[in-house]
Formats: C-alpha cells, structure tokens, sequence
C-alpha cells in the first residue's frame, strides 16, 4: 500500500497598496478584529440621561486610551501629533451633539446613535476626489469600534500582547495599533483595507514597518501560522511562498536595503547632474507631522502643501489665528527651506462641511480652487494673512491653483495686497519679499504662459490635472484610464511651453505633480530643464541619485526626440530603450526599478 503525502500548500499572490517600502518574510499572525456587533433598541424616556451618561463614559475611555498612548509615543520620539485628529474627533461637539440629539429626541440606545452618527460622518467622504481625505473615512471606523468595545464590554485583542517575531495580518489597523508596535516583535502588517496616504501608512514609514495595505482578502486567505513574504514597496504578499520564491526576495530585500542605505548616505548631497545642472527636490505634504520626513529623506523644503486638508479633515474652515499656528509650525519645521503653500483648493466635491457647495454635474469645471476663493474674499483674505504672518518664522511661498488666465491672477494678487494692508495696519510683522506662484493645471495657463510669467514669481505644474484636462479623460474612470498618458506628445508640448516662458522670464518652474515621483519620468523632465520637483518624500533619495548619474544634454537630447513623436505609446518605447542603453551609468538595482 502506497502512503500519500501531505500535499504541499500551493503558492498564492496577492496585491494590495505598498503602503511602507521593505521586504519580510516569516510567520502570519491573524489579528483578530472582529467587527462589533451591537442591539438596536429604544430608550425609555426616563433612562436618556444614563444612557447619555454611559456613552459619556465610553467616549472618555477611548480618549484616555489614546493619550496613553500619545504620551508613549513622546518618550519614544514618535510622531505623537498623529494622534490629535483622533482626539478632536472624540472631541467634537457637532458629533456629540448628534450622538446626544438621536438619544434624546430619537430614543436611541448608545450604541445606536454611536454608529449613525459616526456612518453619517463617514458619507461625506465617498464623493472626494482625493485619497488622503477618502483614507480620513478609517479613521472613524477605527474610533467608532473603539468606543463600541467600551460600550459593549468586549475585549479586543492587542498587538502589544504578541509575543514572538511575525508579520500581522488584519481586517484593519489604527495609528493607535501601529504606534504600540514593537519592531522586536513586528516585522511587518498586511491590512484588507486602508492605503498609502493613511495615518497608519504614514506610521508605519516613520517607523520603518514594512507594510501593505488595502489586499481586500488577506484575512480570508492568511492563517495564522503560513509562511508569508510581504513587499512594501510593491504592495504584494506571497502565500506560502516557494523555495525559488523565498530565495528571490531574500535576495532583493538585501540588495534593496544595501541600495536604499547608500542613498540615504547622499542625502547632503545636491541633485546635480554629471554636466552641473542643479535641481532642487522638495516634499509633497498634507499634515504637519510629515514634515518628520524632510531631514530623513533631505528634502529641500515643501514643494506643495495642501492647505485645504486641515479643514476638511476637520469639517470646517479654522479661523485666521488657528491657521497661523498651523502655518507658522509648518514653516519652522521647514526652515531654512522653503514651504510653498496652496491656498484653498475647494470644490463642490470637497469643501468643508460648513461650506458645503452646491453639488455640480461637472465639479472638475466648476466653483473650485482660486474660483471659489475669489468668490468667497474674506475666507481668501484670512487664509492669506495666514500665511503672511507666519512668513515671518521662515521662508513662505504662496501657490494659487489652477489659474486659467491673467485676470484670475491680478485678482488673486490685488487680494493678496489688501492682506498686507490689514497686517501693516496692525503692525503685524511679515515677510515683505514673499513669492507668488501660480499652479498651472489648465491648458489655458500653460498656452498663456508666456503672459503669466510677467506677473508670477515662479510657475509649478500639476501634472495631474493638466494631463486630465488637456486629454479630457477622467483618471479615475477604468473605462479611459488607458487615455491617461504623460508622454503624449500634446503633453510634451504643453510641458516645454511652460519652462521656456518660465526662463525667458527669468521665474523658477517646478513640478508637483505624480510625473515628479515617477523614476522613469526623471529623465523626461531633467531633459526639459526644470528647475525644482516636489514629489513623495521616500522618492527624494532614488530621483537624487538618478540625477547625479545622469548627464542634463543626453536627457536634453532625449526629449528633442520625444517632442517630434506622434504617439504616448511610440515614446513610452523610446524612453525605455534609451534607459536600457544608459544602464551601465546607473547603479543595477535602481535600473531595474526604473
């Protein structure tokens, strides 16, 4: 008789969100995170106060919890600040207001009125464009579980209880989670929701942990126990991985370290070509607490700050002091770089709840961004006094978006002097030599460039809504993505126009947009001869050392080539082989990530 052996596990993939570059391997551990349940029920008149009182209670609890936790971050030199939004939220008189109205008029137990009031929150959300703010939806989730653990009396279990080396699998994970982790213990997490602009993301890259995020079905398909490699860079796990699979991760997490380490070492380095062209790499930022990544990455200030994220985070518009705090932080953090903040970009797909907007058929045309500013003076005079005074504690640069023409920016500026006035009235100190720059995201403004750069101190291209709107596709639609195409050659065209009317000008020209953080771009733009990108932060070492490999008259030959092109396709091909054919210039590793 023929014994039959085990069969051995197959090898599976999955593909989520590189939300924290670094590779892992090793044993699964499932987090248990179960949903709450919880009971609808009604609430007899003469009990609304206890059960206001309980809820009370829980909301004070999980509060606690957080500053617990909050202070230990302190001691560990953590970004503790990353907590506050939990903390206002918990804090919110417009939600405890709701919460109380629905127990006292609606006769709902806690429970009940916790999960209505946090869901309706939560709605929002969904129409945004923007994935930082659509990711500030997991943050109620996380808080609303919390509070129901308290409400319900049942217990969860916590990563601070794990007692060996593994990679965490999980429905979800808070900042709270990712911040008690210990890297003794935790070599990595997979999440079935959440993405790279999270708070939990942003943790877990400023403690090094490797991460994927948003693989949909890791829990269902991850046992505790099975043998995993994680990709943070990638956004891929590998089930029960193959010896030759194992063998080739291991291989490129010691090539990857060794690589990302040498690059780190180059961070005091100037981007400069072979040839001595100089370009300056600043950091996209949303909240304050990334400016934790400026030195680790040497980035050379903020290239874009979004200013509109404080209060839709929040759901209002923060008065002018609040937002001088904010702004004045910001620039300190940066100092002696430079911050260039955008002011408002609002839309009727996102504004602030206190300034919702008429919903429109097209938000992407309609009341947004300088239009809505311009429309709304003393929202845009106090954001613009905002930033004036902080100027003071560093080196502040004013962006305005999506600028279609020249009367839009004489508006803008005439705004602007009428800030100054107020604070010289008020003998506010402020920068007197502060720069305005404009966004140019419309094909009108890049056509028109030549006339802007009269009356722009510098000029930063968005990419992303430049390629939508001059493409007409939308970028988020599956059924055009395929349109979207940088290299096109009207793209192309739009690009050189700007630099060319930026430096027969003399102003600056950067870029902002997506093409910035994208290595096999680089050579592209270093070709067209702008002067500053502004990128993700982690980007900042890779796009360094391609730059200081690269010479800026071969790039500038390149994209002579590329201009005479009729199709993205024809010089997405081009690009690559003369990337293939520079190979010996650049170090393997990077080449093969490009």
């Amino acid at each position: 008789m023929v014994r039959r052996s085990r069969e051995t596990p197959r090898e599976k993939r999955l593909q989520g969100i590189g939300a924290s570059a670094g590779i892992v391997g090793g044993k699964a551990y499932l987090l248990n995170r179960k949903r709450s349940k919880f009971s609808k029920k009604y609430v007899p008149a003469e009990h609304v106060t206890r059960e206001i009182k309980r809820l009370g209670r829980a909301m004070g609890k999980a509060a606690e919890d957080l500053l617990k936790i909050k202070k230990a971050m302190a001691k560990e030199e953590v970004q503790e600040h990353i907590l506050d939004s939990h903390l206002m939220i918990l804090e919110d008189p417009m939600l405890l207001d709701s919460m109380r109205e629905m127990i006292t008029v609606e006769k709902k137990n806690a429970e009940w009125a916790l999960f209505s009031a946090f869901e309706n929150v939560k709605k929002m959300f969904d129409t945004i464009d923007s994935d930082y703010l659509r990711e500030r939806k997991s943050d109620f989730d996380y808080l609303k579980n919390w509070v129901l653990r308290y409400l319900s009396g049942s217990p969860e279990e916590s990563i601070a209880q794990i007692k060996e080396k593994v990679i965490v699998v999980s429905r979800y994970l808070s900042p709270a989670d990712t911040a008690q982790m210990d890297r003794r213990k935790v070599a990595g997490f997979v999440t079935d929701i959440g993405g790279k602009t999270s708070h939990t993301a942003i943790l877990a890259r400023a403690l090094k942990i490797p991460a994927v995020m948003g693989a949909e079905n890791a829990t269902v398909e991850i046992n505790t126990g099975d043998r995993i490699v994680l990709d943070g860079r990638e956004g891929l796990v590998i089930i029960n991985p193959t010896r030759e699979s194992m063998k080739q991760y291991r291989d490129r997490e010691l090539k990857y370290g060794q690589l990302e380490r040498c690059l780190l070492k180059e961070r005091g380095l100037p981007a400069e070509t072979l040839d001595g062209r100089r370009l300056v790499l600043s950091a996209n930022m949303e909240i304050v607490e990334e400016a934790h990544f400026l030195e680790a990455y040497g980035a050379e200030g903020i290239g874009l700050y979004r200013t509109e994220f404080l209060c839709l985070s929040q759901r209002r518009i923060p008065g002018e002091e609040e937002l001088f705090q904010v702004y004045k932080d910001v620039v300190e953090r940066a100092a002696p770089h430079p911050v260039h903040l955008r002011t408002f970009d609002f839309g009727s797909d996102k504004s602030p709840e206190i300034h919702q907007l008429e919903r429109e058929a097209n938000p992407a045309l309609g009341l947004r961004s300088i239009r809505f500013c311009l429309k709304e003076p003393r929202v845009f005079k106090g954001q613009l006094r905002a930033i004036l005074r902080a100027s003071h504690y560093g080196k502040a640069r004013i962006l305005f978006p999506m600028i279609s023409g020249l009367s839009e920016l004489r508006r803008a500026r005439e705004m602007y002097e009428e800030a100054r006035e107020d604070l010289v009235r008020a003998g506010e100190p402020f920068d007197p030599e502060l720069k305005l720059g404009i966004m140019v995201e419309v094909p009108s403004a890049a056509l028109m460039a030549d006339v802007l750069a009269r009356e722009a101190d510098f000029f930063s291209i968005g990419t992303n809504d430049l390629i939508q709107y001059a493409l007409a596709i939308d970028r988020v639609n599956k059924e055009v993505a395929y349109l979207y195409e940088p290299l096109h050659p009207s793209i192309l065209r739009l690009l050189k126009g700007v630099v060319d009317a930026g430096h027969a000008a003399k102003i600056p020209v950067g870029m902002c947009g997506e093409m910035a953080s994208d290595l096999r771009y680089i050579f592209v733009l270093l070709g067209f001869g702008f002067d500053q990108l502004s990128m993700v932060s982690s980007m900042i070492p890779w796009i360094r050392k391609i730059i200081r490999s690269s010479s800026f008259r071969e790039t500038g030959r390149l994209v002579e080539r590329m201009l005479q092109g009729t199709e993205g396709l024809e010089n997405e091909k081009l690009l690559s082989a003369w990337i293939r054919r520079r190979g010996p210039d650049i170090p393997k590793m990077l080449l093969e990530e490009v």
